[in-house]
């Protein structure tokens, strides 16, 4: 993995990281601040689900409750609007990358690890976004030389794969009942241990074709062996058909008698053609089956969950980032000796994280200060530089947010006091 914004820990392994460094004096009401902290941010990111859940259950194919009114045409491409900008910030917070155009064709063109050919059939999609996270090199071993041998591979896998997939909504009515979705409903995916060369796997109607090295696999012992037949048992047998059609059409004098024998063998070269035209089909069948299987498989294993319930997996990553990303620039802010840049907080957090992952991760600083800015913790200096107010303070201004999220706070107070009269 290299230059990920994603910190490859949980929440609690950043705060308890954190707390290792503080003085015994120091952790308790450092945790208590990342307590509240959490809760505030938690309290923020619910709020946002609603609002997605709300754009998305015009286009929901598993829905099972009613709207108290239909649907128009522009709420509906309202709602997508709000569908894939929400989705796409709440991608964005848990430190997810939209895959380009160009990046998928460079998927799609390299050789599938799978040994299989996949084709997508464009005109059953309206409009797809994909996003990733976490890149990480990887080797597998692979069947080479007709399987005779194996090889390792390089390639790079994502750690997260989440799919948008809108479906048109004109199809006509002879083709609906033989469709796998609902016209103008929208598909959310959630993959794990997708390799970039089998990303076209997770569209929809995505079809398997046969590799040339499969069809001379199976064509080209099917022709020797058609070959054999066709000379061992068919010429043979119907050595007699050609003589008897000679004699209808007047190229032969001499009748062709037809007795028992000849009829048996006739019948005996037509079921040996027969069976061998069958037994190519049934190779053919059986290895697309194996394709299929395949491919089943790997996506079978690979999802993690669908349309509604990959808001709550995604908010759940979107928060636990944000998370990790204030506690962590709060905690290097306090520990400095004097206010940082953006930059130098970016360069400190990144050896911080490399340090205790071992692996290279990019720190979102914006986001990092960001946070602490819109909770007010974060001291402006002259020079671009930065400080947090101290963990008293800090604990206070956030305590004094939480106490005022519901606006009706003064309402009840008011009502508390009149209750008492």
């Amino acid at each position: 993995m290299t230059g990920e914004h994603f910190i490859p820990f949980r929440k609690r392994s950043v705060i308890a990281l954190c707390a290792d460094e503080l003085p015994e004096a120091d952790r308790k009401p450092f945790l208590a601040f990342t307590e509240i902290l959490a809760s505030l941010l938690h309290h923020r990111f619910r709020a946002r689900i609603e609002e997605l859940k709300d754009a998305y259950h015009a286009f929901d194919p598993d829905v099972d409750e009613r709207t108290s009114e239909p649907v128009t045409t522009a709420e509906r491409a309202e709602a997508k609007r709000k569908l894939v900008e929400g989705l796409a910030t709440l991608a964005e917070d848990a430190n997810f990358t939209l895959v380009s155009e160009e990046e998928f064709s460079k998927a799609v063109s390299d050789h599938s690890l799978l040994k299989v050919r996949m084709e997508v059939d464009h005109d059953a999609i309206d409009d797809v976004l994909i996003y990733r996270r976490g890149a990480t090199n990887r080797t597998a071993r692979v069947p080479h030389w007709f399987g005779l041998r194996r090889k390792t591979v390089e390639f790079v896998s994502y750690d997260k794969v989440m799919i948008y997939v809108a479906f048109p909504e004109d199809i006509g009515e002879d083709e609906r009942e033989e469709l796998p979705f609902e016209p103008g409903s929208v598909m959310i995916k959630l993959f794990q241990d997708v390799p970039r060369r089998d990303l076209e796997m997770l569209l929809p109607n995505v079809r398997v074709r046969m590799r040339l090295i499969d069809k001379l696999l199976i064509g080209v012992p099917a022709v020797v062996s058609g070959i054999v037949v066709v000379v061992t048992k068919l010429i043979a047998s119907l050595g007699v058909l050609f003589l008897l059609l000679a004699f209808w059409l007047g190229l032969r004098d001499q009748p062709v008698d037809l007795d028992q024998a000849a009829l048996i063998s006739l019948g005996a070269g037509l079921a040996a053609f027969g069976g061998y035209l069958w037994r190519q089909f049934s190779k053919f069948k059986n290895r697309k089956i194996k394709f299929m299987k395949i491919l089943s498989e790997n996506l079978y294993f690979r999802n993690l969950d669908n349309d509604t319930g990959v808001f709550h997996r995604i908010l759940d990553a979107a928060e636990e980032s944000k998370v990790k990303e204030a506690v962590l620039a709060y905690h290097l802010l306090r520990l400095s000796n004097s206010p940082l840049t953006a930059d130098e907080l970016r360069e400190r957090a990144d050896r911080w994280l490399e340090r205790r992952s071992g692996v290279r991760v990019r720190f979102d600083v914006e986001d990092g200060l960001g946070t602490l800015r819109r909770l007010k913790l974060l001291t402006e200096h002259d020079g671009n530089t930065v400080s947090v107010v101290p963990l008293a303070d800090a604990k206070r201004r956030i305590d004094h947010i939480w106490d005022n999220v519901f606006s009706y706070n003064d309402e009840l107070a008011e009502l508390a006091h009149v209750s008492r009269r």
